[in-house]
């Protein structure tokens, strides 16, 4: 399924299921082209709301897919889209790592700490023997130096990888994959908490919860005091702006997407 991008409070998000998402990724390494993808969720959606420039970034994003049930749900409130199910971060991963794993192409992981890094390496290598890791970074926790995202991109191309997942957290993934997408020909993900996930830091919410639109809660629970500003305050302003939104009592104009490249890069 794919009915292209619906404005959910000013922020595109793309109307498609995982079929849709895994071959538009398939496709753009396969062809060596570029392609920036991210997973948002309330608390991503809400950074675009909040910031215009970082809005028409995530506007400028070739897919935008909805994270979570109350993403899918707006896309079903606001425009008829029928999606059944929302597009996990970190499931995603799983199935465009699947298909990479048979088709032989390499994939690159940047983000998060070099002990996250090692262990998520063991682990992703463990479920898909047959997955070609190309090159593993972390995070260094700082913006690029003069110089510094075009010596990565040139690491990232000469590894042969055919694909770059990144987790660096939002917003700084999507600001990366943001600008990165300009120095490199192949795709690259932003992949929210899924490296936490696969390298076994955090466990997933039961499925109940998740169908339910309560994985926020469970979040919340393992990671209180970072996350319970996000979740009790962002969410309840989302569900009153979404809300306004599907009565017209609100209509937010979406930036335009732009080209503009950033000063420098979350690295």
């Amino acid at each position: 399924m794919d009915e292209g991008k619906r404005s959910v409070l000013g922020v595109l998000v793309d109307a498609v299921d995982y079929d849709a998402a895994v071959a538009k990724v398939l496709h753009a390494a396969r062809a060596r082209q570029p392609l920036g993808l991210t997973a948002l969720a309330v608390h991503g959606v809400m950074t675009g709301v909040h910031d215009p420039l970082h809005n028409a970034r995530l506007n400028s994003m070739d897919v935008v897919v909805p994270d979570g049930q109350p993403v899918r749900w707006a896309l079903n409130l606001l425009y008829g889209t029928r999606l059944r199910d929302w597009v996990s971060g970190p499931e995603l991963v799983l199935r465009v790592l699947r298909r990479m794993a048979d088709q032989g192409l390499p994939v690159y992981l940047y983000g998060t700490t070099p002990e996250i890094l090692d262990r998520l390496v063991v682990s992703l290598s463990r479920q898909f023997p047959r997955l070609r890791i190309a090159g593993a970074e972390p995070s260094k926790f700082r913006t690029s130096l003069p110089g510094e995202e075009l010596a990565l991109a040139a690491r990232i191309q000469d590894s042969g990888a055919r694909l770059v997942l990144v987790g660096l957290g939002c917003p700084r993934q999507e600001t990366f994959v943001y600008g990165m997408r300009q120095h490199l020909s192949l795709p690259l993900m932003a992949v929210g908490a899924a490296f936490d996930f696969h390298a076994g830091r955090l466990r997933p919410a039961p499925g109940w919860m998740q169908h339910s639109g309560l994985a926020w809660l469970w979040r919340l629970g393992q990671e209180p005091r970072r996350l319970w500003r996000r979740y009790l305050i962002t969410n309840v302003d989302y569900l009153i702006r979404l809300l306004a939104q599907a009565a017209h009592l609100r209509q937010p104009v979406p930036p335009e997407p732009t080209n503009q490249r950033p000063e420098s890069l979350p690295m």
